[in-house]
């Protein structure tokens, strides 16, 4: 088995062999291995002993698209540490005996997967929790598609909560139930049925950039002092469309300058999808000069303050935004941005939708008024 230091550098070079598997070991390392199959995948594993036993046993962490050497290397050792103490991580929940609860399912079931396994998981977590609060204590086949029109009728008319805030309530539930059917814990998703409201109340939301206004904002950043992080990560945003989270995640080995793809690792993405985008000859030039100074650890954007993840740069935005007099911005809007500017340019709804990752075309067709000249083609091809 060969050994090899491993890298990110390292794991985006290494090719497969057309006629085999090929495992790598690390040197001087404590069991994490990394196979790579005829087909290119490539998958971490960690070797370990159970106390008392001498037998050697294997552990899958996960695909090396969602883990980099360092975080395949963190997720080894607690997967050791865990070992160690006698606890047995690897095992999978058992479905329970009787009656199972909503809150039992959420909690004691769903929340902990959810909380290891997706970048906002503790707030997915928090918004089921709380949002369901008057249906938790009901045996789960009791949530019901009559329950559930009743709770909404009743969180509009107490909470005057908007269509899309009760359709993000119930998509957060409805994933919870479908994760229990996946595992065989729970028999079926009653939530299924369940349609949603139309979300005419989040049209107003729907904001992009002028002309004048996207000139501002570049003026406005050109004007900041030294080796200014925020200007790049905006350029990144307004022309991938990825979410602030997957961006302040993003590492060096996500982006394939050889193809010019970026790719958005499930772990952090807040559908749990992978996405690869194009990125053009703008960004690439970028983001080529930005690594040339980067201080030479994973992430792409770490924080100018602990070197480590940034969680925000609230203050910072404010301030460009002030200073570029753009009002009625968010963070978010340059994900809209991003989109509306394709529509607006003939690309079909279809590919929008794949570039942000969005599993339902109803989510992409809040842009389609953007494109009457398609429409007006369409109608032409007929005269």
């Amino acid at each position: 088995m060969p050994q090899v230091r491993f890298t990110n550098a390292w794991l985006q070079s290494v090719k497969p062999d057309p006629t085999k598997g090929v495992w790598y070991s690390e040197a001087g390392g404590k069991g994490l291995r990394l196979y790579v199959g005829v087909s290119g995948k490539k998958t971490w594993y960690i070797n370990y002993r159970q106390p008392g036993d001498k037998k050697l046993a294997q552990h899958k962490i996960g695909d090396a698209d969602l883990f980099s050497v360092s975080l395949a290397r963190e997720a080894a050792l607690k997967f050791l540490a865990s070992v160690a103490n006698g606890e047995s991580p690897w095992e999978k929940p058992e479905a329970p005996k009787g009656k199972l609860t909503l809150k039992a399912l959420v909690q004691d079931f769903y929340g902990p997967w959810v909380t290891e396994n997706r970048r906002a998981g503790d707030a997915t977590l928090a918004l089921i929790q709380s949002s369901f609060d008057g249906l938790l204590g009901l045996p789960v086949e009791g949530v019901t598609v009559e329950a559930l029109e009743q709770w909404r009728i009743k969180k509009r008319q107490t909470k005057g909560l908007k269509a899309s805030s009760l359709n993000r309530q119930i998509t957060a539930l409805k994933a919870a139930l479908n994760w229990g059917v996946k595992r065989g814990i729970i028999e079926a998703n009653n939530m299924s049925r369940l349609e949603k409201l139309r979300e005419d109340d989040s049209d107003t939301k729907l904001r992009y950039l002028s002309p004048e206004e996207r000139e501002r904002l570049f003026v406005a950043l050109d004007a900041r002092e030294g080796r200014d992080y925020l200007k790049l990560m905006i350029t990144v945003s307004l022309n991938t469309g990825i979410r602030r989270g997957s961006l302040f995640s993003l590492l060096w080995s996500d982006i394939d300058f050889q193809e010019g793809i970026l790719t958005v690792r499930p772990v952090t993405e807040k559908t749990g999808k992978l996405i690869r985008i194009p990125m053009n000859s703008t960004l690439v030039r970028a983001l080529q000069a930005w690594k040339e100074q980067s201080t030479g650890g994973d992430l792409v954007f770490p924080s100018p303050k602990t070197g480590g993840m940034m969680d925000n740069c609230k203050k910072a935005w404010a301030s460009v935004l002030k200073a570029a007099d753009i009002k009625g911005f968010r963070w978010h809007d340059m994900r809209h941005d991003f989109a509306s500017q394709l529509v607006m340019r003939g690309v079909d709804l279809n590919t929008v939708r794949e570039l942000l990752g969005h599993s339902d075309m109803k989510m992409t067709l809040r842009y389609a008024h953007l494109a009457p000249q398609v429409k007006r083609a369409a109608v032409e091809m007929l005269g």
